[in-house]
C-alpha cells in the first residue's frame, strides 16, 4: 500500500480476480427494496395458490402457482445476499412470518393427513390410545362429529373417503389404526388440548406456522454461531421462504416440520454427545426419516465412546417416547406402519419405487441396490464427514436416500430443506421440487414416466452443483469474474 493511499485514508482496489469489494450503500438499498418487493409478491402468490382449489380439480392451477412461488423464492434469496446484515435478518424473519400467515388463508388443499392428526388428538384427550382402534371402529363412534365424519352430501368431495360400511370420513384410511410415532402423537394431543372448541383445522395450521417460524429462528441461530455469520440470513431464507414450507408445513400442517426443528437443534449443538443423540431421537419419534441423521451427527467421530453416547441417547429417547403407548397398546404401537410400507411399494421388487435404479437394474434388484448404496454412503459420511458441519453429511445421505427411493410425497423432503438451509447447497432443493412435480403432475400426465424424469433431473442438478463447487471449477469461476470485473 502506498504512503499516499494511507495518508488520504483510501483503501486500494482489489486486483482483478481478487475478492470483490463490499456492496456500496446504493447497491444495499436496491437489494433491500428488491427483496421486499419479491417477498410481497411471494406472499401474494402463496395466499392465492392455497385459495385456488384442490389437488384433484385444480392441479394445473396449483402447479402454476407453485412454479411462480419457486421462481420468486429463488430471486428473493439471491437479492437478500446483497442487503445489509441487519436489514437482511429483518427481511428473513418478516418474510418467513408473512408466507406462513398467507398459507393460513384456506383449509388444506393437497393432503388430508391433517385430519388424522386432529382425530388422534381427540382420541387421546378421551383417554384412549390412538393405536388401539381405527377411526371407523364402533368403539369410537361417540367421538365422531360432522366435521371429520360428514353425514350430509354424497361423500364425493375432495379428501372424503367412504368405507365399506358406508361411513363417510375426511380421514384417509379410516379403517386402519394410526401410523404416527409417539412424539407426533404428543403434538396432536397438545394442539387438541390448547384448541378452542369447534376450531377445526386452524389450530393445526397455526401450530405448523409456529414450528416453521421456530425452525427459521433455529437455522439463523445455528448459522450465526457455527457457520458464517454474514451468510446466516440468506441461509435461514432457504428454509423460511422456501415454498415447500408454507404449502406443506403450514397449509397442510405436516408433522414433519417438528422433526425438522429437532434435527436442526440436534445438529446445531456443539460436539457429538448425549444432547445431540436425544434430540435426534425425538426427531425420529416424530417421523422415522430423521434416523438417517445419525451418520451425519457422528461425522468424523471415530471415538467408540462418543459414538456409543450419541447412538444410546437416540435409542433411549425413542424407547422412552414409546413406553407409555406400549403400556397402553402393546405391540399395536406399530399401527399401520407395516401395511403402509407394503402399500407404498417399499417391499423388495416393487416397481413403484426406485425409479432411477430401475433404469439400470432389474426391478427385483433395485431394492437391494438401494440398501447397499445407502449403507456405503452412511459409512463414508461417518468416517470422512466434517465434524464442524455435521449437517453436510446428513444432507448428502438424506438427499441421496430420497433420490434413490423417489417418493411421491413432497413433505418427506422438508427435512432436506432444513439441511439445505444449514449447509447452503441449494441444488438439493431440486429433490423437493421433484417430489412436488410428481405428486401433482402425475394426475396430468398419467402415461408419462414422470417419476424417473423428475428425480433424474434433480440428480443431474445435484451432480452439476457438486462439480461447480469443486476446487478447479471455483478457481475457473473466480478467474472469469476477475477478467470481466470492471476496473476503477
Amino acid at each position: 500500500m502506498s504512503e499516499t493511499t494511507v495518508r488520504h485514508g483510501r483503501s486500494p482496489q482489489p486486483p482483478p480476480g481478487g475478492p470483490a469489494a463490499p456492496p456500496n450503500r446504493t447497491t444495499a438499498r436496491i437489494a433491500t427494496v428488491l427483496t421486499t418487493a419479491l417477498l410481497a409478491a411471494l406472499t401474494a402468490v402463496v395466499a392465492d395458490t392455497v385459495r385456488a382449489g384442490d389437488s384433484a380439480s385444480d392441479t394445473g392451477r396449483l402447479l402454476a402457482g407453485y412454479a411462480v412461488a419457486w421462481t420468486l423464492f429463488a430471486a428473493a434469496v439471491r437479492a437478500v445476499r446483497k442487503a445489509p446484515a441487519r436489514a437482511a435478518t429483518g427481511l428473513v424473519l418478516a418474510g418467513a412470518a408473512a408466507v406462513a400467515l398467507a398459507a393460513l388463508a384456506a383449509p388444506p388443499r393437497t393432503s388430508n393427513d391433517m385430519y388424522r392428526y386432529a382425530w388422534d388428538g381427540r382420541v387421546q384427550a378421551a383417554g384412549i390410545s390412538p393405536y388401539a382402534h381405527p377411526p371407523a371402529a364402533p368403539q369410537l363412534a361417540r367421538l365422531r362429529d360432522d366435521w371429520l365424519f360428514p353425514t350430509q352430501g354424497s361423500c364425493h368431495e375432495w379428501g372424503l373417503t367412504r368405507t365399506d360400511s358406508g361411513l363417510c370420513a375426511r380421514i384417509n384410511r379410516p379403517t386402519v389404526p394410526t401410523i404416527y410415532p409417539p412424539v407426533a402423537e404428543a403434538w396432536f394431543f397438545a394442539v387438541h388440548v390448547l384448541s378452542p372448541p369447534d376450531s377445526r383445522h386452524k389450530p393445526l395450521q397455526v401450530g405448523g406456522a409456529v414450528l416453521a417460524f421456530g425452525t427459521t429462528l433455529a437455522v439463523l441461530t445455528v448459522a450465526r454461531r457455527r457457520g458464517d455469520p454474514a451468510r446466516a440470513p440468506a441461509r435461514a431464507a432457504l428454509w423460511g421462504w422456501c415454498p415447500a414450507v408454507p404449502f406443506e408445513a403450514v397449509n397442510n400442517a405436516h408433522i414433519d416440520t417438528l422433526g425438522v426443528l429437532f434435527t436442526v437443534l440436534a445438529l446445531g449443538t456443539v460436539g457429538a454427545g448425549v444432547r445431540r443423540g436425544a434430540l435426534l431421537g425425538a426427531a425420529t419419534a416424530v417421523k422415522l426419516l430423521p434416523v438417517l441423521m445419525l451418520p451425519g451427527a457422528l461425522s468424523g467421530q471415530r471415538s467408540p465412546a462418543r459414538t456409543l453416547r450419541v447412538a444410546s441417547a437416540l435409542l433411549a429417547a425413542v424407547v422412552l417416547a414409546y413406553l407409555p403407548y406400549v403400556i397402553a397398546s402393546g405391540t399395536g404401537v406399530l399401527g399401520y406402519l407395516p401395511g403402509y410400507l407394503q402399500e407404498e411399494g417399499y417391499q423388495p421388487g416393487h416397481v413403484h419405487r426406485f425409479a432411477l435404479l430401475r433404469l439400470l437394474l432389474p426391478d427385483s434388484a433395485a431394492g437391494a441396490a438401494v440398501i447397499v448404496l445407502l449403507t456405503l454412503t452412511a459409512l463414508y459420511v461417518w468416517w470422512r464427514g466434517d465434524p464442524a458441519r455435521p449437517w453436510r453429511g446428513a444432507l448428502s445421505l438424506t438427499g441421496t436416500a430420497l433420490l434413490l427411493v423417489s417418493p411421491s410425497y413432497p413433505w418427506y423432503s422438508l427435512l432436506v430443506v432444513g439441511l439445505v438451509a444449514l449447509d447452503g447447497r441449494w441444488e438439493w432443493l431440486t429433490v423437493t421440487a421433484a417430489g412436488t412435480a410428481l405428486y401433482l403432475g402425475g394426475r396430468l400426465l398419467p402415461g408419462f414416466q414422470l417419476q424417473a424424469w423428475a428425480y433424474g433431473t434433480a440428480a443431474v442438478c445435484v451432480a452439476v452443483g457438486a462439480c461447480l463447487r469443486a476446487a478447479p471449477a471455483r478457481q475457473l469461476l473466480e478467474r472469469c469474474r476477475g477478467r470481466f470485473r470492471p476496473r476503477i
